[in-house]
C-alpha cells in the first residue's frame, strides 16, 4: 500500500508539474511581434527598433507602433523594461537624437490596421495571428 501511494503522490507531482508547464508557455506566447507584409526583420531586432536603436531595413524606414492594450506585457517581456523607463528612454532619444516615439494605437485591430497599410511598420498585438502580416516572434 505504501508503494503504491508513493506512486500515486509522484504521478499528481508531474502531472501537476506538467500543468503549470504548459499554462506558462501558454500565457508567454499570447501576443506576436507583426510586420508590414514588405519588410523583413528578425527577432533578434525587436528590442533595437522599439529602443530607436534600428531605424533601417535595407532601405526602408522603420516604423515602429505601440500597441497601449498589450503594452505592458510587451514591454516586460519583450524589452525587459517598465513603461517608465521606456517613456524615459524615448523622451532622452527625442531631445538627443530628434527621433519620435512611436505612435501609440488603442488595439489590436488599430495596430494591424496601422501595419497592413504602412510600408516599414512594426507592431504588436496581444493574440493571434493576424491574416496579411509577417509574425517577426512570439511573447
Amino acid at each position: 500500500m505504501t508503494t503504491s501511494f508513493r506512486m500515486s503522490g509522484r504521478l499528481i507531482r508531474a502531472a501537476l508539474t506538467a500543468l503549470a508547464l504548459a499554462a506558462s508557455g501558454a500565457a508567454l506566447a499570447d501576443g506576436a511581434v507583426i510586420c508590414n507584409s514588405g519588410l523583413t526583420i528578425a527577432s533578434g531586432d525587436v528590442k533595437d527598433v522599439y529602443t530607436g536603436e534600428k531605424q533601417m531595413a535595407g532601405s526602408t524606414r522603420i516604423v515602429p507602433v505601440d500597441n497601449s492594450a498589450a503594452q505592458a506585457d510587451f514591454l516586460s517581456k519583450v524589452l525587459k523594461m517598465e513603461a517608465g523607463k521606456y517613456q524615459t528612454a524615448w523622451t532622452k532619444k527625442s531631445f538627443r537624437d530628434g527621433l519620435s516615439a512611436p505612435a501609440v494605437k488603442s488595439s489590436d485591430a488599430e495596430v494591424i490596421e496601422f501595419v497592413k497599410k504602412t510600408p516599414g511598420a512594426v507592431g504588436y498585438v496581444s493574440s493571434g495571428t493576424p491574416a496579411g502580416v509577417t509574425v517577426v516572434e512570439r511573447f
